[in-house]
């Protein structure tokens, strides 16, 4: 009988290798799928960025096109996400892209939650670490759009948001309870609607090689919640260009523009310079106001279909409306990997090293990143 148990127990243990080894190979293969199907991935999920930590936790993706047979309908991508921090940040998001046949309607949803730690410097270009206040945040934020193809390779759209903000101040008596310039302290409420515009030449929404996007945004925030609660607009302007400049060598170059306007502006809505996207390298919110100018180029070498590398360098600041100059422009620079999970689709896991700029006393801003998709 024991034998008998053995028997069974090493065709367990050989059928589970089998299939892990099945699994590597396929993950590792070098072929791209060309029959365009559905594919579906649940995995551990996992991350980091210098303000949550080394994040764990359970997520998956969902990646098909409407249209199979049409080779130039994108594909429609959604994602889940739910993790928990080294920093005690819990995090859940749920993220759909959907494009429609012929690609004539597009949608966008994002509903995020985040209660997590982070650290406050103040307002402005010029902040210093010597001013850091901890604080805890906790955030609620929703976003729909709805687009739809109105000129060849343009779409317009509307969209409405939500955002609720609370924060508690773990250091008393720092520069988050003490500056003038800090409205709305406990966090508030906000509802947007709004309206788009985009022009889209890319070859891919994933992993382009060439094309142009642009996307210009107008929201507006009507006094639903009184009080010190937010009441303005904000503009977004996003550019981007791609061009092939050798074979699996593609050069990317953004440009952003964000600014808000109101005669009281919360400092959790002012722009902030520094994420996983735009400015690698600074902690997001170190140096927030209510605009923000960054551009960015990226060379990719997509060596093999599974493996690519980049290089990346760009520039930004935050000011204040109307005090636009030259002076105080940030550097940033860094090197990533890439691992497409999708080849076909373009869809990859990112590690990106970015590093900022040395002020007199303190240590140079960097910062460590894995993430989903590409950073534009």
């Amino acid at each position: 009988m024991k034998k008998y148990y053995l028997v069974i127990l090493l065709a367990l243990v050989s059928g589970s290798s089998f299939a892990q080894m099945k699994l590597i190979r396929k993950m590792l293969s070098n072929e791209k799928d060309t029959t365009r199907k559905a594919s579906f991935l649940p995995l551990p999920a996992f991350g980091y960025s210098q303000e949550t930590g080394f994040e764990f936790g359970a997520g998956a993706i969902y990646s098909f096109y409407v249209d199979r047979k049409d080779t130039m309908n994108r594909s429609s991508n959604f994602a889940l996400n739910t993790t928990y921090s080294t920093k005690k940040t819990a995090n859940f998001m749920l993220k759909g892209d959907m494009w429609t046949k012929g690609n004539k309607y597009h949608f966008i949803g994002d509903i995020r939650f985040k209660n997590q730690p982070f650290n406050f410097y103040g307002i402005g270009n010029y902040t210093t670490k010597s001013d850091e206040n901890k604080l805890d945040q906790r955030i609620f934020k929703t976003l729909f759009d709805a687009e739809m193809n109105t000129l060849p390779k343009a779409y317009t759209g509307v969209s409405m948001g939500f955002e609720n903000h609370h924060f508690t101040d773990r250091q008393p008596g720092g520069i988050y309870s003490t500056n003038p310039q800090i409205i709305d302290r406990d966090g508030g409420s906000v509802a947007w609607i709004g309206a788009s515009q985009s022009y889209d030449t890319r070859n891919s929404n994933n992993y382009p090689t060439k094309g142009f996007f642009g996307r210009a945004t107008y929201q507006y925030a009507p006094d639903f919640f009184g009080g010190e609660n937010f009441n303005g607009s904000q503009v977004k302007i996003d550019l981007r260009g791609f061009f092939s400049i050798a074979p699996k060598v593609v050069l990317g170059i953004q440009g952003i523009y964000y600014t808000i306007q109101s005669k009281n502006t919360p400092f959790y809505l002012l722009q902030q310079l520094g994420n996983d996207q735009m400015m690698r390298g600074y902690y997001s919110g170190r140096y927030r106001d209510e605009n923000l100018m960054a551009a960015q180029a990226e060379i990719r070498y997509r060596f093999m279909n599974r493996f690519g590398i980049v290089a990346f360098a760009g520039t930004g600041k935050v000011f204040s409306n109307g005090q636009f100059s030259a002076d105080g422009l940030k550097p940033n620079y860094g090197l990533g990997g890439r691992y497409f999970f999708d080849p076909a689709k373009g869809l990859s896991v990112r590690l990106d090293y970015g590093i900022g700029e040395k002020l007199p006393n303190e240590k140079r801003q960097a910062g460590f990143y894995i993430s989903l998709a590409e950073a534009f």
